[in-house]
């Protein structure tokens, strides 16, 4: 009795949509590619893929995102389900999306290209297909909510870092100039920070010491 309910209701397309975030000389940027196929062939859209019939959504998002940069510890959270009967047109189907924070160095900015990829500033977004800015607009939020109870440096900066480089990085998630001292102050409170004993001497002659997330 139990089968014949499961085969008696129509079955759905499950797919994972993935708003990428990195970080890149000041400005905080998200992953978008080029759709190959119809509908929508060659507009901008998020990271996506199916999932397969021997994974968990999570796997599926995990998959896709080490196919595309070849990073195997990547911060990955869910957002939200988008199931509206109408959403994509060309068939039903429902995704999970999720977000993704990664350090952007030479490498991956040049590895972007390879998958018809491109780093887009969040501040100047292409239109998106579907429902997919708003995917991103929820995604963005859940950053910044995580970003006012714990630093997010971890997942989106090289390993050592100033304290104003932390703090630029804060203000490109909320699009405004945050006060100097009382960021040093917040930031230091999560005591996650360790000062190394180099300094960074390219801004001025005195240099500006070096931290790193402890383990």
């Amino acid at each position: 009795m139990v089968l014949e309910s499961y085969n008696n209701q129509e079955k759905y397309l499950v797919s994972i949509d993935c708003a990428i975030f990195g970080y890149h000389k000041g400005e905080l940027k998200l992953l978008l590619f080029q759709r190959e196929k119809e509908p929508e062939k060659g507009k901008w859209s998020l990271i996506g893929g199916w999932v397969n019939p021997d994974e968990s959504a999570e796997e599926a998002a995990t998959r896709v995102l080490q196919h595309l940069t070849g990073l195997h510890d990547i911060f990955l959270e869910q957002v939200s389900t988008f199931s509206k009967p109408d959403r994509d047109p060309g068939g039903r189907v429902i995704s999970i999306v999720f977000y993704a924070l990664i350090v952007i160095d030479d490498e991956r900015m040049n590895l972007s290209p390879e998958f018809g990829a491109e780093w887009w500033p969040v501040m100047s977004l292409p239109t998106l297909i579907f429902d997919h800015r708003q995917m991103f607009e929820l995604s963005f939020e859940k950053l910044r909510q995580k970003a006012n109870y714990q630093l997010v440096g971890r997942e989106l900066l090289p390993e050592k870092f100033t304290i104003t480089e932390l703090r630029s990085l804060y203000e490109s998630i909320y699009f405004k100039t945050i006060d100097p001292g009382n960021f040093r102050r917040k930031a230091m409170s999560f005591d996650v920070l360790e000062k190394l004993n180099v300094k960074d001497t390219k801004m001025s002659r005195k240099g500006a010491y070096y931290y790193r997330f402890k383990d």
